[in-house]
C-alpha cells in the first residue's frame, strides 16, 4: 500500500495511544507529519514519540490550518463539541477525515458533515471502532451466511463497569452533556451503530427510557466533603474514594488526567483537577443507566440497555434469528451459535485481540488507508452516511427519553431536522 501522511488535531487518549501508534507499527503505511495539540506536556510528548520538528507542531488546529493542506488525512480527536469546525475546514482543504466518535452533539451538523464530504468527495470515516473487531465481525457473517435464518430480535447490554462510569461519566471529560453529549450519543453510539452493523436493516422507530439514579447530591454521605482527599468520613465504606482508586487498582487511570503519574503528581492532580472530586458532587448530568427499543423495517426489533452499575466492562449480545440463536460476550472474546434443528451448539474462541477495543482502533486506521485508496469503488465500513443513520437513532433516543419514552419515527426525525 502507498504511504499515506497524517496530521493529528488532538493528542489526547484516542489520538496519541488509540491511532497515531499505527504508524509506528506500519511506516510503510503512514507517516505522522504535524499534530496540534494546545496542552504543551502532551504536545512535546507527541512530537518525541513521532520524531517531528518544532515547526510542525501547533497550539491550535487554526494555526495548523494556515500551512495549507499539509498531508493527505486528518486524523481528528478533539472533544465532542469541537469536531464540527475542524471537520468542516479540514474537507474544505482536501483532507480525507477520520474523526472520533461522536460525529457532533448537533444532529444538524452531523447531516452538513455528510453533505460537505460528498460536496468535496473526500472521505470521511467515523471511529466506530467495534466494527473492525473480529468479534462483530464474525458475527455479522454468521448472520449475513444465513446460518440463524432472519433476525427477530437483537438484545444487547453494554455493561460499563462501575469504577469506568465514575471515571469517565461522573468525574471525566464526558460527564455533562452541555459539555460533551448525552451518553448515549457519547458512550453508546457505538451500540446504536453495531445493532445496525448487525441487523443491516432501516430502523424505523425508537423509544427510550433513562435516568441519572445515584450519582446525585442528595445521595453523598452525610459530612463528604467535596474533595475526597479532603477528609472523607467513609473513605473505607465508599469504592469511589478518588485517593484510594487512582494511587490503589486504578493507577492506570490517571494518566487520563495527568502527565506526572507519580504519586505525588497524582496526589497534586486530584488536589486540583475534577478526577478528586466526590462522585455525588461533581458538575455530571448524564445518565447512569438507559434503556433504547428499536423497530425495523420488517418487523424485527431490537432492545439496548447501558448501565454503569456493573462489575465487568464488556458487552453481552443475544441475537435471536428463525433458524437459530448466537450469543457473545465481548470481554470474553467467544460466540455461541445454536442450531434449532440440529440442537447443535458451534463455540468459537477468538485469539485475544492487539490492540485497543478489541482490535478496532487498529483495524479502523488500516481499513481507512485502504478505503482512500479505493475511494471510488466501495463505501467506507463506517463512512459518514453509514455513520448518520446510528447517530439519529441515538439523537431520537435521547429526545424520547427527555418525553417520558414517547415512540419518535425515524422518518419524520429526519425531516424536521432538514427544514
Amino acid at each position: 500500500m502507498q504511504q499515506r501522511t497524517a496530521v493529528i488535531i488532538g493528542a489526547g487518549d484516542r489520538g496519541f495511544r488509540a491511532y497515531a501508534p499505527y504508524a509506528l507499527d506500519n511506516p510503510h503505511e503512514l507517516k505522522i507529519v504535524a499534530v496540534a495539540e494546545p496542552n504543551m506536556e502532551r504536545r512535546d510528548k507527541f512530537r518525541n514519540t513521532f520524531e517531528l520538528s518544532e515547526e510542525d507542531c501547533f497550539k491550535s488546529w487554526e494555526e495548523m490550518y494556515e500551512q495549507g493542506q499539509m498531508a493527505d488525512v486528518a486524523i481528528i480527536c478533539t472533544l465532542d463539541n469541537q469536531h464540527f469546525q475542524p471537520t468542516k475546514k479540514a474537507l474544505e482543504l482536501g483532507y480525507h477525515v477520520l474523526l472520533e466518535k461522536p460525529m457532533s452533539p448537533d444532529p444538524k451538523e452531523c447531516i452538513e458533515m455528510e453533505r460537505l464530504a460528498n460536496h468535496y468527495n473526500r472521505q470521511l470515516s467515523i471511529c466506530h471502532v467495534l466494527r473492525y473487531t473480529d468479534f462483530w465481525s464474525t458475527i455479522r457473517k454468521v448472520v449475513q451466511d444465513g446460518t440463524i435464518g432472519d433476525i427477530a430480535s437483537i438484545q444487547l447490554n453494554e455493561n460499563v463497569e462501575i469504577m469506568h462510569m465514575s471515571h469517565s461519566f461522573v468525574r471525566g471529560n464526558w460527564n455533562n452533556k452541555e459539555n460533551s453529549s448525552p451518553m448515549i450519543l457519547q458512550k453508546s453510539c457505538h451500540d446504536m451503530d453495531i445493532i445496525n452493523f448487525v441487523m443491516g436493516k432501516e430502523c424505523k422507530r425508537v423509544s427510550s427510557y433513562g435516568s441519572l439514579m445515584h450519582f446525585r447530591k442528595e445521595n453523598a454521605p452525610i459530612g463528604a466533603p467535596k474533595r475526597c482527599l479532603d477528609g472523607c468520613p467513609v473513605e473505607l465504606e465508599c469504592p469511589f474514594h478518588a485517593g484510594r482508586y487512582y494511587l490503589g487498582e486504578g493507577k492506570g487511570w490517571a494518566s487520563k488526567f495527568t502527565e506526572d503519574t507519580s504519586n505525588d503528581g497524582i496526589i497534586k492532580a486530584l488536589h486540583e483537577t475534577d478526577y478528586g472530586k466526590c462522585v455525588y458532587q461533581s458538575n455530571n448530568d448524564v445518565v447512569d443507566h438507559q434503556v433504547v427499543n428499536m423497530e425495523f423495517e420488517d418487523g424485527a426489533t431490537a432492545t439496548f440497555s447501558m448501565c454503569g452499575f456493573t462489575r465487568d466492562q464488556t458487552r453481552v449480545v443475544q441475537i435471536m434469528g428463525t433458524k437459530g440463536e448466537i450469543r457473545g460476550n465481548m470481554e470474553e472474546n467467544s460466540i455461541s451459535i445454536f442450531d434449532f434443528l440440529t440442537k447443535h451448539e458451534t463455540v468459537i474462541k477468538l485469539d485475544h485481540p492487539v490492540g485497543g477495543h478489541g482490535g478496532g482502533d487498529q483495524g479502523i486506521v488500516r481499513t481507512f488507508l485502504h478505503e482512500i485508496k479505493n475511494q471510488d469503488e466501495m463505501e467506507g465500513v463506517s463512512s459518514v452516511s453509514v455513520s448518520l443513520k446510528s447517530h439519529l437513532m441515538a439523537f431520537a433516543a435521547e429526545e424520547s427519553r427527555l418525553n417520558k419514552g414517547q415512540s419518535i419515527d425515524l422518518d419524520d426525525y429526519y425531516d424536521s431536522l432538514k427544514m
